[in-house]
């Protein structure tokens, strides 16, 4: 009866009209779902769709594995006697050689991930994903090989450029097939990789350390193809983004990936329609898809606050943490103990990154990222005053506290980042926009990774634990800008986003605005 009376109410209505209220009810209907699931809700309807975004995060786990492991060899007797020089009566590797190895992951970043931004757009996530993990494998052999510095840093160069792409796909497409409350977690599960990758790079290298042959570093580097061997299977089978199918106009494809990312209960339809509608808003908007509009008047403050909360993650002191194990043994732990304490300074971070998504369902980004990014600086600072007490009791109280910075990180400024910058950034130049802000997070990187062996060896200014000082001077400006320029984004569709953006609301006014 209910249809009868429907179609007898459309009768004499055109087709044309008749389709695009069909497709109004559709949206609104895929709205209020979105609006109404809880996190447990979601992760019931689309269990595929959150397997298939851990799948394609994989290759983050790859990329922080490879500069974790490189930190870590700094300290390892063999490798200081393979590939170093005697100072002082004992093997180091030069500044400027830890600057020049360290450097082929953020050279990586910043070129594999604007790289990314093309095939990705071009052939889908999928391919560029299977390319760059073929290409790894390959690539990993000049490292496993490598027996003279030159030639281990052309293997961490290629391998760079390549490792550089995954940061770019994992969030993009997490962020394109996991529903509105799965979200945060889909997107910040980036870093628990990233997190992952280092904390395995740590375990393996304690396990190996006390080896005197080759095989104390040729081993790790082989481990790089355990992950290779997991993602190969899943190659084939893996569904393309349905957002970028839809772009392309390949409509019943974007309907059949649908199908294949959520639970027979979901009405597909609806979620096509909701898709569709977005990309014709973003479009009207003239939001374009290229790198230029990722920085036209239309997109410049999404672009802005993406680039900001990921360039913070750096500034912050981050970067201190891929020279954990040599920070600790400087400070004057022994080569056993400054492992160990690596291993524990990233299995805290790993709990860290997990507590963080409870912690982002019932509080949002703005309030974690603000009170996380406090607690840093402070510590930092504390870090520093404590270097000039030079105590044993001293040192093991800032190694402590650097503990205490980790797990601080990986609740707050790690794993909210990742969250923030998917959801800032328009659905059209979604993959470009994260591309534009890890290349620039990359670049501040590079300085880093430059300056930090010059500042923290101690043939160069030997500064150890005052570095707590320049990292959090470095907060200050940081914590400014985040006040004033990261709104809150919990709960909002992407639709209801550009609407916001187009709207030019306030920073903070966003978390209880009213469509």
């Amino acid at each position: 009866m209910a249809t009868e009376a429907k179609d007898a109410k459309n009768a004499g209505v055109p087709v044309e009209v008749r389709k695009l209220s069909i497709q109004g009810d559709e949206i609104a209907e895929a709205v209020a779902i979105e609006h109404t699931l809880s996190f447990w809700e979601a992760a019931k309807l689309y269990p595929k769709a959150i397997g298939w975004s851990m799948y394609f995060s994989m290759g983050v786990i790859m990329l922080s594995f490879d500069p974790q492991l490189l930190g870590n060899l700094y300290a390892m007797p063999a490798f200081q006697r393979d590939f170093g020089y005697v100072f002082e009566g004992e093997y180091i590797i030069s500044a400027a050689w830890q600057t020049g190895l360290s450097m082929g992951n953020p050279i990586g970043q910043v070129v594999g991930a604007l790289a990314a931004g093309y095939p990705m757009e071009w052939y889908g996530r999928k391919k560029t994903f299977n390319a760059c993990v073929l290409m790894v494998a390959g690539l990993v052999f000049i490292q496993f090989f490598a027996r003279s510095l030159k030639v281990l840093l052309a293997g961490e160069l290629l391998c760079g450029l390549v490792l550089g792409a995954f940061v770019v796909i994992a969030p993009a497409y997490a962020s394109e097939v996991t529903p509105l409350a799965m979200r945060s977690v889909s997107t910040s599960y980036v870093n628990l990789c990233f997190v992952t990758g280092q904390l395995l790079g740590n375990g393996v290298t304690a396990a190996t350390k006390d080896l005197t042959t080759h095989w104390a570093y040729s081993i790790p580097f082989a481990l790089q193809w355990f992950w290779v061997l997991l993602i190969l299977p899943g190659m084939y089978f893996a569904p393309e983004s349905p957002w970028w199918l839809a772009r392309q106009g390949r409509f019943a494809d974007a309907e059949t990936s649908l199908r294949r990312l959520s639970s027979k209960t979901i009405n597909v339809k609806a979620l096509l329609a909701q898709i569709i509608e977005t990309d014709r808003l973003e479009t009207e908007m003239e939001a374009g898809s290229t790198y230029t509009d990722v920085f036209r008047k239309v997109n410049w403050r999404r672009t802005e606050i993406a680039i900001g909360v990921y360039v913070t993650q750096v500034l912050c002191g981050i970067y201190l943490i891929n020279y954990g194990t040599y920070f600790f043994s400087l400070a004057g732990l022994d080569t056993s103990q400054a492992y160990y304490m690596g291993i524990g300074f990233l299995a805290v971070g790993w709990v860290s990154t997990v507590f963080s998504w409870f912690l982002m369902q019932k509080f949002g980004r703005r309030i974690l990222y603000n009170t996380g990014l406090t607690i840093l600086m402070v510590i930092m600072f504390l870090v520093g005053i404590l270097d000039v007490i030079p105590t044993k009791g001293a040192m093991w109280t800032q190694s402590s506290l650097l503990l205490v910075w980790n797990f601080t990180f990986d609740w707050s400024v790690g794993p909210v980042a990742y969250a923030i910058f998917c959801e800032v950034s328009a659905t059209r130049v979604r993959s470009k926009t994260i591309a534009v802000a890890t290349a620039v997070q990359a670049v501040v990187g590079i300085i880093m990774t430059v300056a930090i062996p010059y500042l923290i060896n101690p043939d160069q200014a030997a500064l150890k634990g005052k570095l707590g000082f320049f990292f959090g001077g470095l907060c200050v400006p940081c914590l400014i800008w985040c006040w004033f320029r990261v709104p809150e984004m919990k709960g909002r569709t992407y639709e209801e986003l550009d609407e916001m953006f187009k709207r030019g609301v306030k920073t903070r006014e966003f978390k209880n605005y009213i469509l």
